[in-house]
C-alpha cells in the first residue's frame, strides 16, 4: 500500500471526528474518543476470519468447566486477543433503540480478551459511551467506521468480478496509520513541555546512533530494547526496525524483544494498542504501567539497547516520597560505591528528575557481553551543568564520565519538538567503547543541520531530512574534529571547587608590631609542625624560602604572632573558586597565579574539596560577531539624524500653526 493510500486512511479517520463529534466534544477530546474506536474496529476486522471458530471454542470450553480459556481461545482466534461476544462491530449498526445499541455495544466491548480489556480501561472509553448514547451518535460513529470506502481489514476487498477494490491493511501499516493518528492529536493538544511527543526524525537519528556503530559486530541472536519513559512505543518499535534492517544487510538473523514502561494511563494504552495493531502481541506483556524511579518494572532485567526521551522540568517529588525521601533512599540504582565512596548519591533535585531516567538505564547496561549496552536519551540543556560539585547532577556527570561511558553529546537543531522550541541534546552512552574512542568525548553542533518545514506543527517549524541524519552519523562516526565537532578528554570537563579564606580582620589589633628573633623561629618550627595550617604554607616552611607573592602573608603571620599558624576565617570574604582537574599542578598553582597575588593573606580548606564535572556546550561553539566597520555605523548614525531632523521640523510647524 503506497504512502498516498495510508495518508487518505489516516486522513478519512481524522475526519470522523468533524463529522460526528464536534458539536458535543471540544477539540482536544476527539481523541479520547477516535483512538479506542480506531483500535476496536482493527481489531474486529482482524477476528472477523476466526470468530465462529472462537465461538466454537468458548462454547466447547465452558461445557467442559474450564476455567482457564485465554491460550485455547488465542488459538482458535489465531492472535494474541480475541472476543467471545455473539456480535460483530457490523452487527451492531442495525439497532434501531439507542439503549438497545448502548447494552450490545457494552456486551461487544466486554467480550474482548483481558489485554484488549486493560486496553479500554485504560482509554476510559466506557466513560464516553453515556455521552455517545446520549447524543444519539454512536451508531453514527459505528457507521463512519464500517464505511465501505476504507478498509481496516488485513483481507482485501473483491469487486463482484474477482478484481480488488480495496487492498488489504498489514500489520505495519495499520500500525503506520495509528502512528499518524496519535502524532496530529499531540500536536493539536500541544502538550506541556516535559511530556512531549518525539518527532520520528529525531527517533530515527538516536536508533542510528546505538546501531550503526556495532553494525559490523551484530551477530545473529537475541537483542533486548528498552525504553524507560516509552510514551507511545514509538522509539523501540523505530529501533527494531533499524536493527533488524541493518542486521539483514549483513546476512544476520536477529530476533528482537521490546521492553517498556510508561506512567500515563492512556499513553500505556496507545503503546499496548499499537503494539496489538502491529501483530506484536506476545510483546505486550513486556510493556508495564507505572513510575519508573519508584515502581520500576525490570529490577533485575538488562538491556543491550536503551532509548528514551524522558520528561524534563519535570517535578518527581511524589516519587522522591515514595522513595523514602532524599534522605533515606536505599535505592541500588541510585546509591552506588565509587572512587571509595560506598554511598555515592545520585540523586537530583525533587523539581527535574530527567537525569534520574539516565541512571536507572545505567543501571540495566549488560557489563559480561562482548558488545555491552548502548544508549541514546534526549535532554534538555540543564542536564550539561546544573547541580553544584557533589550534587546529584554533577554527581551524575562525574559518575558517567570517570567510568568513560559518555561518547557523544549532540546538540539539535531549536524547535524540533512539538510543543516546545528549548535547546535538546542528545547523550550517547556505552559500556564498550572502541579503543580509539577510550578516556575522550565528543561534542556535534548539529544545531545548523536542519531542513525548515513549509508548514509549522505547534512550535516545531524544521526536521532533520535523511540527509542531515547521515551527516549527524557520519560526523560521529569519523570521530574527528571539525568546526563541527570537538573531541575533549575526560577531565576537561572536570573541576575541584575549593573554598577560599581570608582572616578576620578586628579593631584594635596592632600589625604594626614587632617580634622578637626567637618569637620568628618558634612560629617557623610551629608552621612546620602544625597538620592544620594550609599545604601552602607547610611547603613554605619546609622548604625554608618564602615567594614573594606569599611574602606579605607569612609577614602578617609573624608581626600577628600567632599560635599553630591557626586564622579565624572572614565569613564575608570567604569564596570559592573552580579548579580544572586538568590545572598543572594542581590546586595550589591555580591559587599561586589566580588567587595569591590579588589576596595574599588567603588559604584554602582542605575539607571543602569537592569534585564536579559540567558540559559548557556553548562556551566550546560560542563564535563571536565581528564588530561593526565604522562605515556602517556612521551610515545608522546619519540616517537617525535625517529622521530626527524631519521629526522635529513637523513638531515646530504644527506648534506654530503652519
Amino acid at each position: 500500500m503506497s504512502n498516498g493510500d495510508l495518508n487518505w486512511i489516516a486522513n478519512f479517520i481524522w475526519g470522523i471526528a468533524d463529522d460526528v463529534l464536534r458539536d458535543y466534544y471540544v477539540r482536544g477530546k476527539y481523541r479520547d474518543v477516535i483512538l479506542p474506536m480506531t483500535v476496536i474496529r482493527r481489531l474486529d476486522a482482524v477476528l472477523e476470519p476466526n470468530k465462529k471458530a472462537v465461538l466454537e471454542m468458548k462454547r466447547h470450553l465452558d461445557e467442559a468447566g474450564v476455567s482457564n480459556q485465554d491460550a485455547a481461545l488465542r488459538r482458535a482466534a489465531c492472535q494474541a486477543f480475541y472476543n467471545t461476544s455473539p456480535f460483530l462491530l457490523r452487527d451492531l449498526r442495525s439497532r434501531a433503540k439507542a439503549q438497545q445499541l448502548k447494552a450490545d455495544f457494552e456486551a461487544y466491548l466486554d467480550g474482548f480478551s483481558p489485554n484488549v480489556q486493560e486496553i479500554l480501561d485504560k482509554f476510559k472509553f466506557r466513560n464516553q459511551i453515556p455521552t455517545l448514547v446520549e447524543a444519539d451518535i454512536l451508531g453514527n460513529l459505528i457507521e463512519k467506521f464500517l464505511d465501505p470506502s476504507i478498509n481496516l481489514s488485513p483481507i482485501p476487498v473483491y469487486e463482484p468480478r474477482g478484481g480488488i477494490r480495496l487492498p488489504a491493511l498489514d500489520n505495519h501499516a495499520m500500525g503506520t496509520i495509528f502512528e499518524e493518528l496519535i502524532r496530529r492529536f499531540n500536536e493539536e493538544n500541544n502538550e506541556e513541555a516535559g511530556e512531549h511527543f518525539t518527532p520520528r526524525d529525531v527517533v530515527r537519528l538516536m536508533a542510528d546512533l546505538i546501531v550503526l556503530p556495532i553494525a559490523d559486530r551484530i551477530e545473529s541472536g537475541t537483542y533486548l530494547l528498552y525504553d524507560g519513559a516509552c510514551g507511545t512505543g514509538g522509539m523501540l518499535t523505530i529501533a527494531d526496525e533499524r536493527l533488524k534492517e541493518i542486521a539483514a544487510k549483513r546476512g544476520k538473523e536477529v530476533s528482537i524483544h521490546l521492553f517498556g514502561q510508561e506512567v500515563n494511563p492512556e499513553t500505556y494504552a496507545i503503546t499496548k494498542a499499537d503494539l496489538l495493531l502491529k501483530g506484536q502481541g506476545e510483546e505486550v506483556e513486556q510493556f508495564q504501567l507505572g513510575s519508573t524511579l519508584s515502581q520500576d518494572a525490570f529490577p533485575s532485567r538488562e538491556f543491550d539497547f536503551m532509548l528514551s526521551n524522558p520528561p524534563y522540568g519535570k517535578s518527581w517529588k511524589t516519587d522522591l516520597e515514595r522513595m523514602g525521601g532524599k534522605g533515606d533512599i536505599r535505592d541500588p540504582r541510585f546509591i552506588i560505591e565509587h572512587n571509595g565512596d560506598s554511598e555515592f548519591k545520585l540523586v537530583t533535585r525533587s523539581s527535574d528528575g530527567q537525569m534520574m531516567f539516565l541512571v536507572n538505564m545505567l543501571s540495566k547496561m549488560k557489563h559480561k557481553t562482548p558488545l555491552g549496552s548502548r544508549i541514546a536519551e534526549v535532554h534538555n540543556g540543564s542536564s550539561l551543568f546544573t547541580g553544584d560539585a557533589g550534587q546529584g547532577e554533577s554527581n551524575i556527570r562525574r559518575w558517567i564520565i570517570e567510568n568513560d561511558w559518555l561518547e557523544a553529546i549532540i546538540a539539535l537543531p531549536l524547535n524540533m519538538f512539538y510543543n516546545t522550541g528549548i535547546a535538546t541534546y542528545i547523550w550517547v552512552i556505552t559500556n564498550r567503547k572502541p579503543e580509539h574512542r577510550q578516556g575522550k568525548v565528543q561534542l556535534i553542533d548539529a544545531t545548523q543541520w536542519f531542513k525548515p518545514l513549509r508548514k509549522n506543527l505547534g512550535k516545531k517549524n524544521c526536521e532533520l531530512s535523511e540527509e542531515g541524519i547521515r551527516r549527524i552519523c557520519d560526523t560521529f562516526l569519523q570521530f574527528q574534529e571539525t568546526e563541527q565537532s570537538k573531541i575533549f578528554p575526560n577531565q576537561a570537563f572536570g573541576y575541584w571547587k575549593v573554598t577560599v579564606e581570608r582572616p578576620l580582620r578586628l579593631k584594635g589589633i596592632d600589625h604594626e608590631r614587632a617580634c622578637t628573633p626567637a618569637e620568628v623561629k618558634r612560629l617557623k618550627e610551629s608552621a612546620e609542625r602544625s597538620e592544620s595550617a594550609p599545604p601552602v604554607i607547610r611547603k613554605i616552611h619546609k622548604s625554608g624560602t618564602v615567594p614573594d607573592p606569599l611574602h606579605g602573608l607569612f609577614e602578617v603571620m609573624i608581626k600577628d604572632k600567632a599560635r599553630v599558624v591557626e586564622y579565624e576565617p572572614d565569613t564575608e570574604l570567604r569564596d570559592n573558586e573552580q579548579v580544572p582537574l586538568q590545572e598543572e599542578g594542581g590546586i595550589e598553582a591555580f591559587l599561586r597565579r589566580e588567587v595569591l597575588p590579588y589576596a595574599a593573606d588567603a588559604w584554602y580548606d582542605p575539607e571543602s574539596i569537592r569534585i564536579g564535572y559540567e558540559v559548557s556546550f556553548t562556551r566550546y561553539f560560542y563564535k563571536p560577531k565581528p564588530p561593526r566597520t565604522l562605515e556602517e555605523i556612521r551610515a545608522d548614525i546619519v540616517a537617525v539624524e535625517k529622521e530626527t531632523e524631519g521629526f522635529l521640523q513637523k513638531i515646530f510647524m504644527e506648534k506654530e500653526g503652519v
